[in-house]
């Protein structure tokens, strides 16, 4: 017997069991985790709720919420009910158990184990099946909205003859709601199938009939509704065809019918249908037949139909139908791709001239006026210039500039605009004294001011001409609310308007506080909101730091782009917003797109590919927002703007004749203002968006043929350059810049890129947009084509001639001596009577100066090329003019030695250059810097002009 009185036994198991106090501190330790998790969760949501509250688009944050709760619900508890209500139907048409067999035997235990737990089990089933199904379908909020609020594109595809609009927004939906219907039939299948073996319907070793009658009507049916939603299915593939991406050999990425797809998919599919239908009926029919025999037999028969019709019968209409004759064949369909393509991105009013790239007029010096009026040549490169504004407008290390500036139009002080390169001064938290948590959330929480300089000039230093700098800035800007608390570089949170000041900036007087008078972010006077903000953001002194109090406010989600894409989840964003002084204050201009996948015929890119060129490579947040998005539709329907002080977010509807538009603003009302709420002023700084322009030059590269043969032939196929600035195979990007096209009568704000042909570096094309939308042609695209009978050069070709020139080539390894770096420019192309101009400024990082300066401008026109100073020299040179002789055209021979004049210049210019390094060591000692660099430009051009007296130029023609 155990042993009563504290055995071995006694003791173990007493131990063994926790005492009430263990048990007591277990469920409390249990009921604070799980409350921790359900606050942690309510966090997340009144945050959020939060946010979209202050920025006043509660709206989109109600709608977005309650239509995914909707389809969840809805969704969730179609499949639970579906997959639950066949269990239960099994189970209630178990067969009788009688004679046990071996494998009864075996499950019998199983049913034994179950069977006070069934109802609790069929819950637990269900509830999970309706959770995942409900889960997946508020994912395809997007897609109901769009169903629901579709808008007629009142274009019809060329095959169906049905509205776009049933490929955009109807087809979408339908799709899931057949993939919904196959999930349910399958689980719902499986489930009754393993419900009726567990209670004897079904049999696998068991002598005798394998299923029992109720097993076998009950299966049949769901197998029945499989196969109608197989059929349904085969017959949205038809309308699929219209919208089905493949490989076509003769072009690539390739959507919408082919010859093979018309003439053998589309035959198949309706067979197929009609087949699934009588397979489906066959299925129904042993509710009453009681065998499935039939069935089965049918079965097999549209499983064989689909490989042999839908598979073998279009592959042998390829194979001795088209392929002997494909371009005869696929014609028709290719034209119906060029028709479609063109249209859904917006470059079926391309404008194509013939342009011979060869000057029409034989004096060139009557062409140095024209320069000025066909194009202001900016000499200021946005992408290169950033450290020179950092090293020069700085004033505090707590403030930075972007890697890339801006290019916008200013009024001069004579009324005329100009364009000008900017950027905003904004806070860069890497550079404050110390780092700690109330100088990086309290104390330093803003930049200040907007920088700018002319696009076309620079000082006699090589720096730019600012027309408006310093701290605060001042210039040609006039009054504006200088402090900027949202912008691209302001990524993590700041916490205004309480007891603890900001700094403002500093000057001579020392630093100036202020306290934020913005009604922007979110109030923490409310303890709830402090503490949902300290587990949001994982940071507990929110919610007991004496610097919040009254009026404290949370600014957070405070670059432009992420403020838009917040507000408008259906939009998807440009790369480069970009800011602008409108009517007193910076604005933020960011442009947004709607897109679809579903415009029938239209080929598809992906966004990220598309728009990638050497500037996103080295600044990914330059990429547009959705990189892996496809699409086959793209419009620039909003410009929205994000106030820089108070982070007001703006929509303006801008396409008024976009269908997607208008369907997001049915399912969004009163979230867009309408087009005619734009400002002059506003309006003035609106431009056409780059991402656009890069996915509509890469489309452009073959569909601006509208001939079906030419097409195919491949033989006009063009291609984005490489950026001949670096040794890097990333395209070069789109340059903005006022000129005016042979067409026009008067510059125009546009943007360019240049074409070459496939594989080769000469020059195919030369592209521009009207990009100012006060112009009558905004948005025209224009694009000069160059003939195939003879060679322009391409922008890489000049690049290599300007690096090959010997003289060129000496003066840009003086330049690099030491521990100088040279540094390209963007090289711009302009039209001019006839030929093409190029222009490429180039600056020198030297020394101890860890910023480019501008030093050389390079200029080339017919085969003549210039390395000057200034642009007015350059162009000078290149057109002869001010007494200096044309040089003949032609590539002129190298010198074959150097004079002693040249020798002694060059000797000059090097105790210059040195002179300057020795005046950056000491101090610096800017006055003698500057001294050393005037006569380095003095030895320079003595070297240069000696040269040129010297040599005698002998062109190859001679």
């Amino acid at each position: 017997m155990p042993d009563r009185g504290g055995g071995p036994t006694g003791p173990r198991i007493r131990a063994g069991r926790p005492s009430r106090r263990v048990r007591t501190l277990l469920v409390t330790l249990g009921v604070l985790a799980a409350l921790g998790m359900a606050f942690t969760m309510f966090a997340g949501f009144w945050t959020d709720w939060l946010w979209y509250r202050s920025v006043h688009y509660s709206s989109v944050f109600t709608t977005t919420l309650w239509t995914k709760i909707g389809l969840f619900f809805v969704f969730g508890l179609l499949m639970a009910l579906a997959v639950g209500f066949n269990i239960w139907l099994a189970h209630r048409m178990r067969p009788p158990l009688s004679a046990m067999s071996m494998e009864q035997q075996s499950l019998d235990r199983y049913r034994m184990g179950i069977a006070p737990y069934k109802t609790w089990l069929l819950l637990a089933v269900t509830a999970l099946v309706g959770l995942i199904a409900g889960a997946s379908a508020a994912g395809q909020w997007r897609v109901w909205l769009m169903w629901v609020n579709g808008v007629p594109f009142h274009q019809k595809d060329p095959q169906f003859h049905r509205d776009v609009s049933f490929y955009a927004f109807d087809l979408p939906w339908y799709r899931f709601l057949l993939a919904f219907g196959f999930a349910t039939a399958i689980l719902s299948l499986i489930a009754a199938a393993l419900t009726h073996y567990l209670y004897g319907g079904l049999r696998v070793t068991s002598p005798g009939s394998r299923a029992s009658a109720a097993a076998t009507g009950h299966l049949s049916v769901l197998l029945g509704v499989f196969v109608s939603l197989k059929a349904v299915a085969y017959w949205l593939d038809r309308y699929g065809l219209a919208v089905k991406s493949s490989d076509f050999r003769a072009t690539g990425n390739w959507t919408g019918l082919r010859y093979v797809d018309a003439n053998a998919y589309l035959p198949a599919k309706n067979i197929l249908f009609f087949i699934a239908v009588i397979c489906a009926l066959l299925f129904f029919a042993t509710l009453w037949r009681r065998t499935w025999q039939l069935p089965v037999i049918g079965f097999g028969l549209m499983v064989l139909s689909a490989v042999l019709i839908g598979g073998l019968y279009p592959a042998i209409v390829q194979k001795f139908q088209v392929q002997p004759n494909e371009q005869a064949k696929e014609a028709p369909y290719v034209q119906k791709n060029l028709k479609a393509t063109r249209e859904a991105y917006g470059i079926d009013h391309t404008q194509v001239s013939e342009y011979s790239g060869r000057a029409a007029t034989d004096d060139k010096t009557k062409l140095r006026d024209q320069v000025g009026q066909t194009a202001s040549i900016r000499i200021m490169d946005p992408n290169v210039v950033s450290p020179t504004f950092q090293q020069l407008q700085q004033i505090r290390n707590y403030y930075g500039f972007p890697t890339n500036l801006d290019v916008d139009r200013y009024p001069t002080k004579d009324g005329k605009e100009q364009d000008t390169v900017l950027g905003l001064r904004e806070l860069n938290l890497n550079g404050i004294p110390k780092n700690n948590w109330i100088n990086d959330h309290f104390r330093y929480t803003h930049g200040y001011g907007v920088v700018a300089a002319k696009g076309t000039e620079s000082d006699d230093k090589g720096r730019p001409v600012f027309t408006e700098k310093n701290l605060p800035s001042r210039g040609d800007l006039g009054e504006y609310q200088q402090q900027v608390y949202y912008g691209e570089k302001t990524t993590t949170y700041s916490i205004v308007g309480g007891p603890q000041k900001e700094i403002d900036y500093s000057d001579d007087e020392g630093e100036k506080t202020t306290s934020y008078q913005g009604k922007s972010g979110v109030n923490l006077d409310n303890p709830l909101n402090r503490a949902a903000y300290a587990v949001a953001f994982n940071e507990p002194q929110i919610l007991y730091s004496g610097a919040i109090g009254e009026g404290s406010r949370i600014l957070y989600n405070r670059t432009p782009k992420d403020r838009v894409e917040s507000v408008a989840p259906w939009l998807t964003i440009d790369g480069d917003a970009y800011p602008a002084v409108v009517d007193g204050r910076i604005q933020w201009i960011v442009d947004a797109y709607t897109t679809s996948n579903g415009y029938p015929y239209a080929s598809r890119t992906t966004l990220g590919d598309t728009t990638a060129d050497s500037l996103t490579a080295t600044n990914n947040s330059r990429a547009v927002v959705a990189q892996q998005n496809q699409v086959n539709y793209i419009r620039n329907s909003v410009k929205a703007t994000v106030d820089a002080y108070t982070g007001d977010v703006k929509l303006y509807q801008w396409d008024s004749a976009d269908p997607v538009l208008k369907t997001w603003m049915k399912a969004f009302p009163h979230t867009v203002k309408p087009r005619s709420d734009i400002s002059p002023e506003l309006m003035a700084h609106l431009r056409y968006p780059q991402d656009l322009f890069k996915v509509q030059r890469e489309l452009l590269t073959r569909y601006h043929v509208t001939n079906a043969q030419t097409f195919l032939s491949g033989s006009e196929v063009w291609q984005v350059p490489d950026d001949p600035s670096n040794d890097s195979r990333d395209s070069v990007p789109p340059y903005y810049l006022s000129m005016k096209m042979p067409d026009q009568k008067q510059q125009v704000f546009s943007l360019t890129t240049t074409f070459t042909p496939n594989g080769r570096d000469n020059l195919s094309a030369f592209m521009a947009v009207d990009s100012d939308p006060r112009a009558s042609d905004y948005g025209k695209i224009r694009i000069l084509k160059l003939p195939t009978s003879t060679t322009v050069d391409g922008p890489k070709q000049v690049q290599s001639q300007f690096n090959s020139e010997p003289s060129i080539a000496e003066t840009i390894s003086l330049l690099s001596r030491g521990h100088s770096q040279v540094e390209y420019g963007n090289l711009l192309t302009v039209p001019l009577d006839g030929g093409l101009l190029y222009a490429e400024p180039v600056y020198v990082r030297g020394g101890t100066l860890k910023y480019p300066l501008l030093r050389k401008v390079l200029v080339t026109y017919e085969g003549r090329t210039a390395f000057e100073d200034t642009l007015d020299q350059a162009l000078d040179k290149v057109f002869g003019v001010k007494g200096s002789k044309p040089p003949e055209s032609g590539t002129t021979e190298p010198p074959t030695s150097t004079s002693p004049t040249v020798r002694q210049a060059l000797q000059d210019a090097q105790k210059a250059y040195d002179a300057g390094q020795e005046a950056l060591k000491s101090g610096p000692d800017w006055d003698a810097y500057a001294k050393a660099q005037k006569d380095l430009q003095d030895a320079l051009r003595k070297a240069e002009d000696a040269q040129s007296a010297a040599d005698k130029p002998r062109t190859s023609g001679d």
